[in-house]
């Protein structure tokens, strides 16, 4: 009895045992699910922790983020500072007031889970411009307000349809805003305050129909403010700007709006345009209290007065405005009469000085070439952007039949080297066909050799780059090109305008054009490495970006292409006929110029070149780059002979990429490099012309391509460096 109770006692112990055994197991099993389902939920997406690396790096890798690493980690895993995520999604990113320094990181645009960028109040920038890769597919709130950054707002912002609050103030930006706000639907607040903004309103903020806060206040914008008449603003400050016109009604009403530090009109706001009343008829009878065009006024000899009274100022307006013509005439005519008298004496002096001063005169010397790689940001280069000449005649053309002319006495000198046409034709040897270098849309060209061993290029121009064939346009359009000074353009040594003859001399690079080089290799050459096409296409950016957004007023090349890309011994562009075409009218322009494969569709569609149809040609010439393939080539098939239109739909599709690339280069390029040059080529070409960025951008967002690029290189092991010595040719930057 008593050995079976103490089995039923061991047994029921036994049993206690297991069941404790299997619930400390149980525990056990459930805490490692849920562990291991927190740590599988804290793996943070291999992109987005890319994109924090480089951030962190690009910000100069601050130490006093908490968490953050340059390569690796876990930042959702790890609540790495300023970190938001959902799931493994990185979707906010907040770092204000932390005294950062450095840029954004050149990626941050795949990150497309992001919903708030909050970087206000460091020192990012550092004179640079807003990165063009911001992220734009969920984000709804950007916030770098009280940085450093300077240059344009951003035309990326274009592409942001979720965003809600933008606010950029208290930095360095300054030109004029694009038409970027089309599509931004629901955008409530903009602050774009405390910068050097300028130029009108874009057209484009009448399409924030969400918009109620909007801060414009202490920038330079100029014209009227009519665009935001209709938005559903409920705090308004444009103060301290150079706004002028009158303040629509509709905004007076706003409970918080701040208009002071503008140039407001004092007169009355003119009326709306006049009511064309129908025709009488003599069966019809005015209703009581109402005038003949049935508004409901108190009567209509109020409306009679308000006319009467407008129409009398109007007549006094007209009288002193006929006034002030007649008094600037007069003024006019009695300076003229001065200045022909001043004229002859004038004559007298020129026909009396010796003309074989002006051919001891020496050309100004080559200036030196500035590698692209350390070349600063056109915003801090010191250049001299073209000024409006005021032309005034003052030689008959008869005086420059006989000797070269070194300036006009009423015109803005300039900047340039005077050669005679003996000198020339020594030089060329009588412009022989044998040192003919090429032939275009302005004239032709020659390789001219001088006696001091000096060799330098001399552009003969047709009648179609000078369509007058006058001696004052000519010699102001040489004014104009003569203030061009950029590294990357080819700049204009001397010109001559002796005996009818219209010549520009400039500097002569002995390694061509980049269509020479892409499209007419000989034996001896070698083709361009992935680097060097970089290259190219950079500092032609460059030269773009100077002329487009450093010149004022701006100025559009129009003939954008690889034949116009010059390159020095070191293989860095200069773009040539700068300014030229500002003498061609576009329709006479367009004719020369159909069929080359580089013109923008609206161009083929209107004959009028803008800004952004030399983006367009920009990026046909950068898919020369990538492919080696001529813009049209009618001997291809019929859907390959237009290069953009075969190319286009393949960018976005890396192994098609590989298919593309020119043969030449049998692979030797960085994988990631490629694609995101084909990123930027895809922007440029687009159809439309409001969607291709300004050259700014593109600079941008080639300079980061650069940089990534050499911070791989810097990663590289041996065994890969020796499997790409392509990359070892040369440094980006």
């Amino acid at each position: 009895m008593v050995g079976r109770a103490r089995s039923r006692r061991g047994g029921a112990m036994a049993g206690s045992a297991w069941a404790w055994l299997l619930l400390l197991c149980c525990c056990c099993g459930g805490s490692w699910t849920q562990q291991r389902q927190i740590f599988a939920a804290a793996t943070t997406d291999a992109n987005d922790l890319t994109v924090l690396n480089a951030l962190f790096t690009s910000m100069n890798s601050p130490g006093q983020l908490r968490g953050w690493q340059v390569n690796g980690g876990d930042p959702c895993g790890e609540s790495w500072q300023g970190i938001t995520c959902s799931g493994s999604a990185v979707t906010a990113i907040k770092l204000p007031s932390l005294g950062l320094s450095g840029t954004l990181a050149y990626n941050m645009n795949t990150m497309d889970s992001l919903v708030e960028l909050d970087m206000s109040q460091n020192n990012l920038g550092g004179g640079q411009q807003i990165p063009y890769n911001l992220p734009n597919k969920k984000l709804q709130r950007l916030n770098l307000a009280g940085n450093q950054f300077t240059g344009n707002v951003p035309y990326s912002i274009s592409t942001m349809p979720k965003l809600q609050y933008l606010n950029i103030n208290h930095n360095q930006l300054q030109g004029n805003i694009t038409d970027i706000f089309p599509n931004l639907p629901s955008l409530t607040t903009v602050d774009l305050s405390f910068n050097s903004l300028t130029g009108d309103l874009p057209q484009s903020f009448t399409s924030l129909t969400s918009l109620k806060t909007l801060y414009l206040q202490n920038n330079q914008f100029t014209g009227s403010i009519n665009v935001l008449a209709n938005l559903p603003l409920s705090d308004l400050n444009i103060a301290n700007n150079r706004f002028t016109g009158w303040i629509p009604n509709k905004l007076k009403k706003i409970n918080s709006l701040q208009t002071d530090g503008n140039s407001w009109s004092t007169s009355p706001a003119p009326p709306p345009p006049p009511f064309t009343a129908p025709p009488k008829s003599p069966n019809r009878r005015k209703s009581p209290g109402s005038n003949s065009n049935g508004s409901d006024s108190p009567s209509s000899s109020g409306g009679s007065t308000v006319l009467r009274a407008g129409a009398i100022a109007g007549i006094i307006v007209a009288l002193l405005v006929i006034g002030a013509l007649v008094a600037f005439f007069l003024i006019k005519r009695k300076k003229r009469k001065g200045k022909t008298e001043e004229r002859f004496e004038q004559r007298q002096a020129f026909n009396s000085f010796p003309s074989d001063e002006a051919k001891d005169m020496k050309p100004i010397q080559d200036s030196t070439t500035i590698e692209v790689e350390s070349m600063p940001s056109p915003a801090s280069v010191s250049l001299k952007p073209p000024a409006k000449i005021e032309r005034n005649q003052s030689f008959d053309d008869d005086d420059f039949a006989n000797k070269p002319v070194a300036k006009k006495s009423n015109a803005a000198p300039v900047e340039a080297t005077v050669y005679s046409v003996a000198d020339l034709q020594m030089a060329t040897d009588s412009f022989n066909e044998d040192n003919l270098v090429g032939e275009g849309a302005f004239g032709s060209v020659y390789r001219a050799h001088f006696n001091d061993g000096k060799v330098l290029a001399v552009k003969k121009l047709s009648s179609t780059a000078l369509p007058s064939q006058s001696s004052d346009d000519f010699y102001e359009l040489v004014s104009n090109i003569s203030k061009l000074h950029h590294p990357n353009l080819n700049e204009l040594v001397g010109y001559c305008m002796e005996h009818g003859q219209h010549l520009l001399v400039y500097n002569f690079h002995r390694n061509g054009s980049l269509h020479d080089t892409l499209h007419l290799p000989d034996e001896c050459s070698k083709p361009l490495s992935w680097n060097s096409r970089v290259k190219v296409a950079l500092g032609s950016a460059r030269a773009l970006e100077y002329l487009h957004e450093i010149c004022s007023p701006s100025i559009i090349h129009k003939n954008f292409k690889a034949s116009n890309i010059l390159l020095d011994s070191e293989l860095n562009p200069h773009l040539s006929d700068a300014g030229l075409a500002s003498s061609i009218p576009d329709g006479k322009f367009q004719a020369a110029d159909q069929g080359s494969g580089y013109s923008a569709p609206e161009v083929d569609m209107t004959g009028q070149y803008t800004l952004k149809s030399d983006v367009y040609s920009f990026g046909v010439v950068m898919l020369e780059l990538l492919t080696a393939r001529k813009p049209f080539e009618s001997s291809r098939n019929r859907s390959e002979q237009s290069l953009v239109r075969w190319a286009t739909p393949q960018l976005h599709d890396i192994d098609a990429l590989d298919r593309m690339v020119d043969p030449a280069l049998k692979g030797l390029y960085p994988a990631k490099s490629l694609s995101r040059f084909a990123d930027v080529v895809a922007l440029c070409v687009q159809p439309e012309p409001e969607f291709r960025p300004p050259m700014s951008e593109v600079v941008q967002a080639l300079v980061r391509l650069v940089q990534r690029a050499n911070m791989t290189r810097r990663t590289l092991d041996g065994e890969e460096a020796s499997r790409r010595p392509d990359d070892q040719d040369q440094e980006f930057m």
